[in-house]
């Protein structure tokens, strides 16, 4: 239980320190979990937007970087980890050549798309200037929309934060339906780009 005070006394007292890391790590249910706090009058709404999207922006600034390196044989292992096969690697840089914004849009949309997209983009060598507005774009975008989801939850559990238990349990029930619709969404793309081919 001293764990869970401590932790939650971290985000009470520095909401703007702790949110970054966990944006970077995961972006969507940690922005909803931003939005809670400023519902729940915690943190501010522009100052948690401004941190959620420079973190997420940062985020797929390394994978775009990691992407740029991808053809060293050293980053090449790195990158068929990550997800981005031979075949993949191809299917993607051609469609980031064809279409970014779509791309960067669809890996918003379906953030578990978003690592072999961005890696694709460095790939491709776009360039960073381009790939940077068209992510900070729909960055900002998707930030306020979660946000405003946040809010809207942390407003009517405002009392769940007095304590640090239900608090952070309320933060895992969060993540949890945030990474469920994640599934839900990439899943109902990948069938209507199969059926697209087909």
């Amino acid at each position: 239980m001293e764990v869970l005070n401590s932790l939650w006394t971290a985000v009470e007292h520095h909401p703007y320190a702790v949110i970054p890391p966990l944006v970077m790590a995961e972006g969507p249910a940690a922005t909803v979990f931003a939005g809670s706090l400023v519902g729940a009058g915690t943190a501010g709404f522009l100052p948690i937007l401004v941190v959620v999207v420079c973190a997420d922006v940062a985020a797929d600034s390394l994978l775009y970087l990691f992407g740029r390196l991808g053809a060293r044989s050293v980053f090449s292992r790195f990158l068929r980890r990550l997800g981005l096969s031979h075949e993949r690697r191809g299917r993607l840089t051609a469609a980031v050549r064809r279409n970014l914004p779509m791309v960067v849009w669809n890996a918003k949309v379906a953030d578990l798309a978003a690592v072999p997209s961005y890696l694709a983009a460095g790939l491709a060598r776009v360039s960073f200037p381009r790939f940077l507005a068209w992510v900070a774009a729909f960055s900002v975008l998707r930030a306020a929309l979660l946000i405003g989801l946040g809010v809207l939850v942390g407003d009517r559990a405002a009392e769940l934060f007095a304590s640090p238990g239900s608090a952070l349990v309320m933060a895992g029930a969060l993540a949890l339906a945030v990474l469920f619709v994640n599934l839900f969404v990439r899943r109902a793309v990948g069938r209507r780009r199969s059926e697209v081919i087909a």
